[in-house]
C-alpha cells in the first residue's frame, strides 16, 4: 500500500511547547508512526503568555525575532520527531503548523487572530511543504477561526452506535456533539465550541503559588474545597451564557480576570481557589452537554486535561448518565490528538477541500483553510533554534 504521510505541529495556549505526530493517512483511519514533545524554554513560554494576557507589548523588532524563533522550534521538532523514524522527509506529503496563538479576538471591531512561528522557516529549513495560517481565512468570511477541529472529530469518531461528545481540555476546552443519528455534517449542522477555560487557570495558580507549571493529577486542587459563592461569581461571565458559534482565549480568562473577583471575596487559602476552578472547568464543560439533551452516550476527553484525574472524576459526577473516557479508549492518545488533527488538515487544504464548517464557526461559507508555503526540492533538515527568545 502507497503511504501517505503527514506531520502535525500543535503549540496550544498552555504555551508550554510543541506536541508532534508522523501520520500515515493511506488508510481511512490514520496510522501514527511517532511523535514527539519539545518543550518551550521557561523564558520563552514566559514571553508568549505575558503577550497573549495584555500584560507586555511588543515592538515590531522583537515581534519579527519571536515569529523567527519559534519557526526554528516548529523545524527543530520536526527534525527531533523524523530522527525517531526511517523515514525520508522527502515522503512526507505536508507539515501542518497550528502556529503559536498570540492573540484570538473574532468578535473586535475589527476581528483578528494571530499566531506566530514563520512557516517560511519551517519549509525553508525541513524541505518539507507546510500549511499554515489556518484559522484567518475563516474569519475573513465572517466565523470566529474557531474551534478548527470539529470536522476531523467526525470524521475520525462519528459512530451510528452510541451518541459522543468530545471534550478537548487544552489551555481552553471545547466540545463537538457527534449524534450517532447525524451521519454526515450536512444531515445535521455540526455542532462544536469553546466553552470556556480548561487548564489555563489553573495552571497559571498553581505556577504562581507553587512554581509548578500544572497540578499533575488534579492532587493540589483535590486537597481543596469549593467556594461557592467564587464559583458562582466566575460563572457569571457573560460568555458561558452565549450561544454559538463562540470561541475564546486567555483575552477573557486570565489571572487578572480572576484576581477581579477574588478582590470581592474574603482571602482564601490557595488550594480551594484551585478546587473552584476545577469546578469552574468542569460546570463550564459538563453544561452545554446537560443542555444539549442527548440521552447517554460517551464523552471522550483529549488534551492535557485527560491526565487530570479530579477534573474527569468531576465530569462523570456532573454526567452521570454518560460515560467518561478518554480518547485512549478509541485508540487515539489524548496529547497526540491536536498534532494529528492539524496534520489532517494539512491534508484536506491540498485536496481542495474545507476544513471548517459555518455551523461550527459562524461563517458564511466553507473554507479550504490555511497558506501553503513549498518545500525544498533538495531540503535537508538543518533546523536548531538559536536561543530561548530572550
Amino acid at each position: 500500500m502507497t503511504t501517505e504521510y503527514y506531520i502535525g505541529l500543535m503549540s496550544g495556549t498552555s504555551a508550554d511547547g510543541i506536541d508532534a505526530v508522523l501520520a500515515d493517512f493511506s488508510a481511512p483511519t490514520p496510522s501514527i508512526k511517532a511523535t514527539h514533545y519539545q518543550a518551550y524554554p521557561v523564558k520563552l513560554q514566559q514571553a508568549v503568555l505575558a503577550l497573549c494576557e495584555n500584560e507586555a507589548t511588543l515592538s515590531l523588532q522583537q515581534l519579527g525575532e519571536l515569529d523567527q524563533i519559534l519557526g526554528q522550534y516548529y523545524a527543530h521538532t520536526v527534525q527531533a520527531l523524523l530522527a525517531k523514524t526511517e523515514i525520508d522527509p522527502k515522503q512526507i506529503h505536508a507539515i501542518g503548523n497550528h502556529g503559536q496563538t498570540l492573540r484570538h479576538q473574532p468578535n473586535h471591531a475589527t476581528p483578528f487572530t494571530m499566531q506566530c512561528g514563520d512557516p517560511n522557516v519551517i519549509a525553508a529549513d525541513t524541505g518539507i511543504t507546510t500549511v499554515a495560517d489556518f484559522r484567518r481565512r475563516d474569519l475573513a468570511l465572517g466565523g470566529q477561526g474557531a474551534p478548527l477541529v470539529p470536522l476531523f472529530h467526525h470524521a475520525l469518531f462519528y459512530t451510528p452506535t452510541e451518541d459522543r461528545v468530545i471534550v478537548n481540555i487544552g489551555g481552553q476546552a471545547n466540545v463537538t456533539f457527534l449524534p450517532q443519528d447525524a451521519n454526515s455534517t450536512t444531515d445535521t449542522p455540526l455542532l462544536a465550541f469553546d466553552t470556556g477555560p480548561g487548564n489555563a487557570l489553573m495552571d497559571a495558580w498553581i505556577a504562581e503559588h507553587l512554581q509548578q507549571p500544572f497540578d499533575k493529577g488534579g492532587a493540589w486542587a483535590a486537597s481543596g474545597k469549593v467556594y461557592e459563592a467564587l464559583l458562582a461569581d466566575l460563572l457569571s461571565h457573560p460568555y458561558f451564557q452565549q450561544h454559538s458559534p463562540k470561541s475564546c482565549g486567555r483575552e477573557q480568562f486570565n489571572l487578572t480576570w480572576l484576581q477581579q473577583h477574588l478582590d470581592a471575596h474574603a482571602s482564601l487559602p490557595p488550594e480551594d481557589v484551585q478546587a473552584t476552578l476545577l469546578a469552574l472547568s468542569a460546570q463550564s464543560i459538563a453544561q452545554p452537554i446537560l443542555d444539549a439533551a442527548l440521552a447517554k452516550g460517551r464523552v471522550l476527553v483529549c488534551g492535557g486535561g485527560a491526565y487530570n484525574t479530579t477534573l474527569l472524576a468531576e465530569l462523570q459526577k456532573l454526567l452521570p448518565d454518560f460515560t467518561v473516557d478518554t480518547t485512549d479508549a478509541v485508540g487515539v492518545a489524548p496529547d497526540t490528538l491536536e498534532a494529528l488533527a492539524f496534520a489532517w488538515l494539512a491534508r484536506e487544504t491540498l485536496n481542495g477541500r474545507p476544513g471548517s464548517h459555518p455551523s461550527v464557526t459562524g461563517a458564511r461559507s466553507p473554507a479550504i483553510l490555511g497558506g501553503v508555503y513549498y518545500g525544498e526540492p533538495d531540503g535537508a533538515l538543518k533546523a536548531t533554534p538559536k536561543n530561548d527568545g530572550q
